[in-house]
């Protein structure tokens, strides 16, 4: 196929020139020459550009984004570090999930005074006890 020049790569991408020219700086794309002054680039670019979007949708580093590629630019995906990934984006999720929860509580709960709901202090009991666990984890929290 024909190569496509950065603006209608950027138009049919999305992404804007500054970002194809900063990802082709870093690696995760490469053009295959130029029309003026203009970078081309091969059609495949599109499909590079979608995965690039989706791993960092993921929270991917552009690092480790740039791993993902071959020097030919195929894929070459770590499925253990996407499960990883996918595993951590879950506990996130469930994390978010019951502090939506006790938010809802919260706003709702009809105790005149939210220290006397046995629900709200289950809640704060929860949240402090995983405050605790979170501290132990990180470098240099309590042990």
């Amino acid at each position: 196929m024909n190569p496509i020049d950065i603006a209608e790569l950027a138009r049919r991408s999305g992404v804007p020139a500054s970002a194809l020219r900063y990802y082709e700086e870093k690696g995760l794309i490469e053009s295959v020459g130029r029309r003026g002054l203009r970078r081309t680039f091969d059609p495949a670019t599109l499909q590079q550009l979608a995965l690039i979007a989706l791993a960092q949708a993921g929270g991917f580093s552009l690092r480790e984004i740039a791993a993902m590629f071959a020097p030919n630019g195929k894929p070459r995906i770590d499925r253990s570090q996407v499960e990883a990934k996918a595993d951590e984006i879950g506990r996130t999720i469930s994390r978010l999930t019951a502090t939506q929860r006790a938010l809802r509580h919260v706003a709702a709960c009809p105790a005149p005074d939210h220290f006397e709901c046995p629900s709200f202090a289950r809640m704060l009991r929860l949240a402090a006890l995983a405050q605790t666990r979170r501290d132990r984890k990180r470098p240099g929290g309590a042990k």
